[in-house]
């Protein structure tokens, strides 16, 4: 894409609050108390972006967080780096985008910095959207990017996509991770969305549990790194603990006990935060051990231990593979065509998986709604999948492809990789050859199944051999 030549500003001291922020650049922005706090202090080294508008309205472009902060923090001006609204510039950005998209399609990083320097000029996203004929989600995106600084250097250093440049603003602070999914987007890029995804459940886990950990901290609990098995000695789960009078010990009976301790964990399929509570020296808290409790079958051996870390590892990792998957099937029963196999497809569901397809009609199918953008509680509420077929004849084949691949995936489960068969394995296989990109611990199912199949090849074989 062919620079543009930058449109010359001055630098102005403003009132950050007679500064407009317009919310359709950046929705939501996040201030955090030590960020206030540094401009309370120091106040906005770096000016804020903005133009003038025709009534003389100050209207920020990048820099909106700090001019919400400046306001929080009381500042009575911010330096602003004022450029005003130039519609030669806005023609000439708009003419090449559109003369470099005809020649050779435009990169993404080009395609963020045309959106920015539009911005500037005072167009909205949508308006940016019309003029270059992208979608109004995209220029928000790319807006987004072009104001965060990792982001802004990632998609034009690493040649990033824009969707996955914007995917590291969801991760701004946390540097490992922002350096995991930029190898992964390098590398291996059919794989950043799956890893994009365990990043964001790992996030929000651990979000969950800072809270809960926090909370028994201050109720004076020891927080535990690892969970403690029966034959452990060193805690002793309440759940092997009687009192005096000879009842079971329960959380309420730990409020004032010493040696209190707790193990904090959650799983990625749910937002609730489970704990187990344990006491470190129990008869000094009081309590004893229940009759007959605490049976020990020995410690885990090293390889029952790498076993459950396995399992936990893929259990999490298939929780966030059937978010990415089911966002994938949405959007691939939105496209105006189906594959040419799509009749064939359906004829195979409604025969080879005719089991699970019927059960989730049964229950209504909320999952096909769902794919489909339609809004269906439960089986009581009424279906609108029959409503749309009559209203879109056209979209009959969607609605009953729809319908199959529901009816599979919501039979679907961690239990499917830890005991795949044939036919999720049939049903994994056909969404690859779609273009859907499959996690390791999906390819799991596959692999699985070829393996079985091939060894009963080898034994049949075998058994043929040993006969002649």
């Amino acid at each position: 894409m062919t620079n543009t030549t930058a449109t010359v500003g001055t630098i102005e001291h403003i009132d950050p609050n007679l500064i407009v922020v317009e919310a359709n650049v950046r929705s939501e922005a996040a201030l955090g108390r030590e960020f206030v706090a540094s401009i309370k202090a120091n106040g906005v080294l770096t000016p804020i972006l903005a133009r003038r508008d025709d009534q003389g309205n100050i209207i920020v472009r990048a820099g909106q967080r700090r001019t919400l902060a400046a306001r929080e923090a009381g500042l009575v001006t911010i330096p602003a780096y004022i450029v005003a609204a130039d519609e030669t510039t806005v023609e000439r950005i708009v003419q090449q985008m559109a003369e470099n998209d005809h020649r050779e399609a435009v990169t993404d990083a080009d395609r963020v910095a045309a959106f920015q320097q539009l911005a500037f000029e005072g167009l909205t996203p949508a308006v940016i959207a019309k003029r270059l004929g992208s979608k109004p989600a995209t220029v928000k995106a790319g807006i987004a990017v072009a104001e965060n600084a990792v982001a802004a250097s990632a998609i034009v250093s690493h040649s990033l996509t824009l969707d996955q440049a914007a995917t590291l603003i969801e991760f701004e602070g946390d540097d490992e991770t922002v350096s995991v999914l930029i190898d992964i987007a390098t590398t291996a890029p059919e794989k950043f969305a799956h890893a994009a995804q365990r990043a964001r459940d790992e996030a929000r886990i651990e979000s969950i549990k800072a809270t809960a950990t926090a909370d028994l901290i201050e109720r004076g609990y020891e927080i535990l790194d690892r969970d403690r098995g029966s034959y452990e000695t060193d805690y002793v789960s309440i759940s092997y603990l009687s009192t005096a009078a000879d009842e079971q010990v329960t959380v309420q009976h730990l409020t004032d006990a010493v040696g209190r301790a707790a193990y904090v964990y959650a799983y990625a399929s749910s937002d609730t935060v489970f704990v187990r509570y344990y006491l470190k020296d129990p008869k000094a808290a009081g309590f004893r051990k229940s009759s007959g409790s605490g049976a020990s079958s020995g410690p885990m051996t090293d390889d029952e231990k790498a076993e459950r870390k396995t399992l936990i590892a893929n259990n999490k990792a298939w929780a966030s593979a059937e978010i990415v998957r089911r966002e994938w099937l949405a959007e691939f029963l939105s496209r105006k065509t189906l594959p040419k196999n799509t009749a064939k497809a359906i004829a195979l569901g409604l025969t080879v998986h005719h089991s699970v397809v019927g059960k989730a009609n049964q229950n209504g199918n909320v999952l096909a709604h769902t794919l489909l953008g339609l809004e269906r509680a439960n089986y009581w509420s009424a279906d609108k999948l029959s409503a749309l077929v009559e209203h879109s004849p056209t979209k009959a084949q969607h609605v009953t492809l729809a319908i199959v691949l529901a009816g599979i995936e919501d039979s679907t489960s961690k239990e499917t990789w830890r005991y795949p068969d044939a036919h999720s394995a049939r049903y994994f296989e056909q969404l690859a050859a779609w273009g859907y990109n499959l996690s390791e611990v999906e390819q799991i199912v596959i692999n699985t199944v070829a393996e079985k199949v091939a060894t009963k090849e080898t034994e049949a074989n075998a058994a043929t051999v040993t006969q002649d």
